[in-house]
């Protein structure tokens, strides 16, 4: 059994069993799952997003395997996830509660929490009419030059997210959002891996995902270049002739999902 608790966790809960308490929190349900519950929920007036995974079961295990998808098995994935990223740099949740309890994958129970960030505004809600109303040109700049640092810092410390969509970047807007003063949280991180280095494969998936969330926005030719710079460190020249072929394939998958979208949210299509 794995548990960290801190405040106001740690008093709360102190001599109970936190897997029993956890389960007792009240407060406004995001998501309901077999397997998963989301909430939102507010303690001491400060508001929390909590995370309980009870076990998928061997039967969705095995699916997952094959269909070579990598199950979601606890919330360990998200806590692994959120220490990498604090120390690497990349600004994410804070958690202040943490707990893994049996061995078995099928079964396991197991609970994160993390404090809320507010107040935010999703980089995919703040960028939604820039088609109609572009932004100030250093503003955009700023803004793609930190997704691409934290893109490229977050996968060369070995995490890739399998979420990667411009939705899951939060701007604070505690102040007034400007190119000398913003700044991103990443989030949504309960199916992201961790490990000494991240695949190709699995870093070109992100970027992907990224690229396609991205797809609506009015990005210019100028925007992306600078992404890709900002992303790799390298000079353009030499990204464009060693990366041609991820460049390339990026472009492909983007519009394959950009059908997939357009089939699953046309009119009649079932969910």
């Amino acid at each position: 059994m794995q548990l960290i608790l801190a405040e106001p966790f740690k008093t709360l809960w102190r001599g109970k069993d936190a897997f029993a308490e956890v389960e007792r929190l009240e407060g406004q349900v995001y998501r309901e799952l077999e397997g998963r519950r989301t909430l939102r929920t507010e303690v001491e007036g400060r508001g929390y997003f909590v995370k309980i995974h009870r076990g998928i079961g061997w039967g969705e295990i095995v699916k997952n395997l094959l269909t070579v998808k990598a199950p979601v098995l606890g919330a360990g994935q998200e806590w692994r996830a959120i220490q990498r990223l604090h120390e690497v740099g990349v600004p994410t949740m804070t958690a202040v509660a943490y707990g893994e309890r049996g061995a078995n994958p099928a079964s396991q129970h197991s609970f994160i929490i993390t404090e809320e960030l507010a107040p935010t505004v999703s980089l995919e809600d703040f960028s939604a009419n820039w088609r109609e109303q572009p932004p100030a040109p250093t503003l955009k700049r700023a803004l793609i030059a930190e997704v691409a640092r934290m893109a490229g810092t977050m996968h060369r410390a070995g995490v890739n997210h399998r979420d990667f969509y411009i939705c899951h970047f939060l701007l604070h807007t505690e102040r007034p959002v400007s190119a000398n003063d913003l700044r991103l949280s990443l989030i949504d991180l309960h199916r992201a891996q961790t490990r000494a280095q991240t695949p190709r494969r699995w870093r070109d998936k992100d970027l992907a995902g990224l690229y396609f969330s991205a797809l609506g926005i009015g990005l210019t030719r100028g925007d992306r270049l600078r992404f890709l710079r900002g992303y790799f460190q390298r000079p353009l020249r030499d990204i464009l002739h060693d990366e041609a072929r991820l460049l390339a394939w990026l472009q492909r998958k983007a519009e394959r999902l950009s059908s997939r979208y357009a089939r699953k949210y046309a009119p009649g299509a079932q969910a």
